[in-house]
């Protein structure tokens, strides 16, 4: 059963770097149609909590939604934790991956991928 990509505003953003990265990881590892990208927190990390990034198919806590072509998967709630994050990529000499800029973060890590709320 395919699950309805909402029409609302998503929770966070991608910029177009990470759009276009999300893009060629979809077609390069030939990801499954029914699978999105799953974006959202887990216990753990330096800070507390760290980020979660990765493609999954949409369970029935999730709120799933349409970001340029990209299906955007959440667990309704992990919203709290991220609104209006802006989800990177980088790919310079210095550092290569997504980077997050959460605005709901009161502290971060140095390692870019742990945050306390």
């Amino acid at each position: 059963m395919a699950t309805a990509v909402s029409t609302k505003l998503a929770p966070i953003s991608l910029t177009p770097r990470a759009l276009e990265e999300v893009r060629n990881i979809l077609r390069e590892k030939n990801v499954p149609g029914e699978y999105g990208l799953r974006v959202g927190v887990q216990g753990g990390g330096c800070s507390g909590l760290s980020y979660l990034l990765g493609f999954d198919k949409p369970k029935d806590q999730d709120e799933t939604y349409d970001v340029d072509g990209v299906t955007l998967i959440m667990d309704k709630k992990h919203a709290m934790y991220v609104m209006g994050m802006e989800v990177d990529f980088q790919d310079g000499l210095n550092a290569r991956g997504f980077v997050f800029n959460n605005p709901q973060a009161k502290s971060t890590c140095g390692c870019g991928s742990s945050f306390s709320a």
